[in-house]
């Protein structure tokens, strides 16, 4: 994960006195950049890149063609680094300059997707003309986010079409993070209230089914297909296992999930850990929050329900429930509790990749949830479970599944949890 490379047509000798400049590449909170994005440097200086967390790449360009390799040009493949990674135990990637010519960078991550690195201006150059010149770094910098915007807007185009096209929109069930082929056009029509009233939803994001190589390093590449909408992650896990984010549901006196929203990369595990009280956790959809996906609608993939997991007050080993996401698809859950309220109507709720500058952000989630008040959600028990008054013992356990697309694989290891 470390090399060296040397830039130039011509081999120069080594200049005692050469300078190191150190770049940054992605930047705290996930942003997508470089830092610092352009500088100069002489013959024989070295540009070393700093690799922090995500995935990125060092790939060289051309002006013409900011966010495409460039033949012949140098690329660092991809630098997966998880979060908690030390900062001594980075990778990094280093190109000796041999002339003052201009060399364009730039992020191969979800390259040609909506989702693409380059595409949102995450671009870097060494030695390029400053001020109006036709060839300055702003000029680069503006291309690369023209190529952004075109990827975007061709898959708006390409959603609006699917969904003009597409049967069976007005069931209830399809929509924003479903399957990849589900129609979204049921989500701008008003939402039929069981209490006699109507919701209208925000508009649906755009949304587009794509297929990229995923690399990791050297020997692990491989291809996925995935849900890609404005803003939302690389399709890129940090390492091949993924990582693991626990999630706890309840608690005494809490009707909520802790966190109520979390990122996560395809490969990653989600564990739900049920403390006090009794609850669940259930797929549904944004259009509706309170109710299990595609409930009623045979012909659609059916979501994940972890069942009723009691836990008595002064219980210290807590039962878990685990997920697996395969794609960077938005991921809607809910507590199916009604007794001896809608734990749903009051507002526990939990998604995953929901991005919180679109229309449909875990806020917009969790405030139809409230709005609808519940009572678009099933009472009743689920998949074998008892009543949902938490005054029965049931099953618990540590449940395993992979979400994402229309697969669906379940490993269950049964332990029993009584209410006391």
């Amino acid at each position: 994960m470390f090399a060296s490379l040397s830039l130039g047509l011509a081999l120069m000798p080594f200049v005692v006195g050469s300078m190191v400049h150190d770049v940054q590449v992605g930047g705290a909170n996930g942003l997508l950049e470089y830092s610092p994005e352009a500088l100069s440097a002489a013959p024989g200086d070295q540009v070393v890149f700093h690799f922090n967390p995500k995935n990125h790449t060092v790939s060289q360009s051309a002006f013409a063609n900011p966010c495409g390799p460039k033949d012949g040009g140098f690329h660092s493949g991809f630098m997966p680094v998880a979060a908690n990674s030390s900062v001594d135990s980075r990778p990094t990637f280093t190109v000796v300059v041999n002339d003052t010519q201009p060399v364009w960078v730039y992020c191969g991550q979800a390259a040609g997707t909506p989702a693409s690195h380059c595409g949102a201006g995450m671009v870097f150059a060494i030695n390029c003309p400053t001020g109006d010149a036709p060839n300055s770094f702003t000029n680069f910098k503006n291309a690369a986010l023209a190529i952004g915007a075109s990827l975007s807007a061709a898959a708006s185009a390409a959603s609006a079409t699917a969904t003009a096209t597409a049967t069976g929109a007005g069931s209830g069930y399809g929509g924003y993070g479903d399957a990849p082929a589900t129609t979204t056009a049921a989500l701008t029509a008003p939402y039929a209230d069981p209490t006699g009233g109507t919701v209208t939803l925000p508009p649906a994001p755009s949304a587009t089914v794509v297929t990229v190589p995923i690399t990791l390093d050297s020997s692990s590449i491989w291809t996925t297909v995935y849900t890609s909408f404005d803003n939302s992650p690389a399709p890129t896990p940090v390492a091949p296992a993924g990582a693991v984010h626990t999630v706890v549901v309840g608690g005494p006196g809490i009707l909520a999930f802790n966190p109520p929203s979390l990122m996560a990369a395809p490969r990653d595990t989600v564990v739900f850990q049920f403390q006090q009280k009794n609850h669940s956790v259930v797929q549904s959809a944004f259009a509706d929050p309170c109710r299990k996906l595609n409930a009623g609608n045979a012909s659609a993939p059916a979501g994940f329900a972890s069942g009723y997991f009691p836990v008595a007050d002064n219980q210290t080993d807590f039962p878990t429930f685990s997920i697996t996401v395969n794609d960077t698809s938005p991921v809607w859950a809910y507590c199916s509790q009604t007794a001896p309220i809608s734990h749903c109507g009051s507002g526990m709720v939990f998604s995953i990749n929901a991005v919180d500058n679109s229309t449909h952000n875990f806020a917009a989630f969790q405030a139809l949830a409230k709005q609808l008040n519940g009572t678009a959600a099933n009472s009743s028990s689920i998949a074998g479970n008892t009543t949902s008054s938490g005054s029965s013992t049931t099953t618990g356990g540590a449940l395993s599944l992979r979400v994402g697309g229309a697969s669906i694989i379940f490993t269950l290891v049964a332990i029993v949890a009584s209410l006391l």
